[in-house]
C-alpha cells in the first residue's frame, strides 16, 4: 500500500512500507523512497542537479513518518551502495532499528550525501572512491572470485583469494 506520493515526474517518488516492517509498529519502522525518474539507478549517477528530489524525498519523509507516529528527530535516511536494486531509492527507518544494511561500507546518510553535492562538488558521487561490503553470497563477490581465480591460473599461480 502507498504511504504517500508525490507525481511529480522529476522530483517525485512513491512511499511504501518496506517487507520487513509489518505497518503496525512504530518502533520498527521501515519505508522506501522509491523515485518516478528511471536515469537514476544508484548513489553513483546523483549529481546537483538531483538535490531537489534529494530534498524532497528528505522533506517529505518526515510527513510520511509522523503518520505512522516517528516524529522527524527519530528518523534514518539512507541509501545503499551497493544497491540490492538498481532504481534509485532511500530506506527510511526510525533511528533504533537495526539490520545489517546499515552498516558501514553500505549504507550512506541522505543528510550527508546532500551535503557532499552541495558543499564538496556536485558531481562528487561520479569521482569519490565508495568502498562497500559485499557477502560471499552476494552475485557480485561470486563473479569477482570466478574472474580472479581464472586470472590466477593464467598467471601460473594458485587460487589463492585472500585480500
Amino acid at each position: 500500500r502507498i504511504v504517500f506520493e508525490d507525481p511529480d515526474p522529476v522530483n517525485g517518488f512513491v512511499i511504501l512500507p518496506d517487507l520487513k516492517w509489518d505497518a503496525s509498529n512504530p518502533n520498527s519502522m521501515y519505508l522506501v523512497a522509491i523515485v518516478h525518474r528511471k536515469d537514476v539507478k544508484s548513489l553513483r549517477d546523483l549529481t546537483r542537479q538531483h538535490l531537489p528530489l534529494l530534498k524532497n524525498i528528505a522533506q517529505k519523509s518526515q510527513h510520511a513518518a509522523q503518520r505512522h507516529g516517528v516524529p522527524p528527530n527519530q528518523l534514518r535516511l539512507y541509501v545503499h551502495y551497493q544497491p540490492t536494486y538498481y532504481h534509485f531509492h532511500v530506506h527510511i527507518t526510525i533511528v533504533n532499528f537495526e539490520n545489517r544494511g546499515m552498516c558501514v561500507g553500505r549504507a550512506h546518510l541522505l543528510d550527508s550525501i546532500i551535503v557532499n553535492i552541495e558543499s564538496v562538488s556536485g558531481d562528487y558521487y561520479q569521482k569519490a572512491m565508495i568502498p562497500f561490503v559485499l557477502g560471499s553470497n552476494d552475485d557480485l563477490w561470486k563473479s569477482w572470485q570466478s574472474w580472479e581465480d581464472t586470472s590466477n591460473t593464467v598467471n601460473g599461480e594458485q587460487g589463492d583469494s585472500s585480500m
